[in-house]
C-alpha cells in the first residue's frame, strides 16, 4: 500500500511539473493582452469558483492551536509574494530563461530545511548549491535584451526571489499535510490569493474592454488547470513523500517550460547560456548525488 501510495505520488507530481512548466508560456500570452495583476487575479478567481463547486470534497481538516502562523506564513508565500515576484519576471525575461532558474528550487528547500528543520546539509550538496547559483547568474548575464526579455537579469533575479517563496511554502506546507487535506490547502491559495489581488488589480490598471480568445482561454488555463490542477497534484505528491524528495520534481519544470517555449513562442538560448542552463542541471543533480533526507515532520513546532 505504502509503494502504491508513492507511485500515485509521482505520478502526481510529474503531472503537475508539465502544468508549471506550461504556465510560463501561458502567462507570457496573458500578459501580451491583460495587465499582469488583472491575469493572476482572473486565474486565482477561476480557480475559487472551481474549489466552491467542489467544496463537498474539501477532505480533512484538524486544527491545532498555533497554526494560523503557519498558514498565513503559507499564503503569504503564495500565493502573495510568489505571483508578484513571477509577474515581474516574465515581464522582464523569457519563459525559458525563468524556467530554468526554477532549477533552483530543490536547493533552495534542502537549505531551508537546514536553517529551519535542522536537517544536515552535505559538503556535496553545499557545492552543487553554489554551482548551480554560478550556472543561474551565467544564465542571466549571458542573455541579451529581445522581444522575449527586454531585461533579463531584473526578470531572472525576481524569479530567483520567487523561489524563495515557493521554498517557504513547501516547507509549510509539508508541515501543515498532515492535518489539512491537499484540497483545502490547495483552495487556501486560491481564496486568499482572489481577495489579495483584486484591490492590486484595482489600482494597478483598468481591466482592458476587449480582449482576444487567446487571451481568455490563456487565463482559463491559469486559473483552472494550473491553479486547481498542478498545485492540488504537488500538494498531493508533498502530503505522501518528504518535502526534499518532493520538490526534486521541479527539476522537470525547465525542461517542460523549453520545450513548452521553443514550441509555441519560439524562444532560443544562445550558446552560452545553454551552457550555463547545463551548469544548473549539473549543480542540481551534484546536490542530490548521495540523495535526500527526509524532512522531519514536526519540527516547526
Amino acid at each position: 500500500m505504502h509503494e502504491q501510495g508513492k507511485s500515485v505520488a509521482v505520478v502526481c507530481l510529474v503531472i503537475a511539473m508539465a502544468l508549471w512548466g506550461s504556465s510560463f508560456i501561458a502567462l507570457k500570452l496573458a500578459f501580451a493582452e491583460l495587465p499582469p495583476l488583472w491575469v493572476i487575479f482572473g486565474r486565482m478567481a477561476l480557480g475559487s469558483l472551481v474549489f466552491l463547486l467542489a467544496w463537498h470534497w474539501r477532505g480533512q481538516m484538524h486544527y491545532r492551536v498555533g497554526d494560523w502562523k503557519y498558514l498565513l506564513g503559507l499564503a503569504a508565500c503564495e500565493p502573495c509574494l510568489y505571483f508578484l515576484f513571477e509577474a515581474l519576471a516574465l515581464q522582464h525575461t523569457s519563459a525559458a530563461q525563468a524556467g530554468m532558474v526554477t532549477a533552483l528550487l530543490p536547493l533552495l528547500v534542502a537549505v531551508g530545511a537546514f536553517i529551519f528543520l535542522r536537517e544536515r546539509i552535505s559538503r556535496i550538496t553545499l557545492a552543487g548549491f553554489l554551482l548551480a547559483l554560478i550556472g543561474a547568474v551565467w544564465l542571466s548575464l549571458a542573455g541579451s535584451a529581445d522581444k522575449h526579455a527586454s531585461n533579463p537579469l531584473l526578470g531572472n533575479f525576481y524569479e530567483l526571489l520567487a523561489m524563495v517563496c515557493a521554498m517557504g511554502y513547501t516547507l509549510l506546507l509539508k508541515h501543515l499535510s498532515s492535518r489539512y487535506s491537499p484540497f483545502l490547502l490547495t483552495a487556501m491559495v486560491a481564496f486568499v490569493g482572489t481577495l489579495f489581488f483584486l484591490p492590486l488589480a484595482l489600482l494597478s490598471a483598468p481591466l482592458p474592454t476587449s480582449v482576444s480568445p487567446l487571451g481568455l482561454g490563456a487565463v482559463a488555463y491559469l486559473g483552472i488547470l494550473v491553479t486547481v490542477g498542478a498545485y492540488g497534484l504537488y500538494n498531493v505528491g508533498v502530503s505522501r513523500l518528504p518535502a526534499s524528495q518532493a520538490s526534486g520534481f521541479t527539476n522537470l519544470i525547465p525542461v517542460f517550460t523549453l520545450l513548452f517555449a521553443i514550441l509555441l513562442l519560439g524562444e532560443s538560448l544562445n550558446t552560452m547560456q545553454i551552457l550555463a542552463a547545463v551548469l544548473v542541471f549539473a549543480g542540481v543533480l551534484l546536490s542530490q548525488w548521495r540523495g535526500t533526507r527526509v524532512v522531519p515532520a514536526g519540527v516547526l513546532d
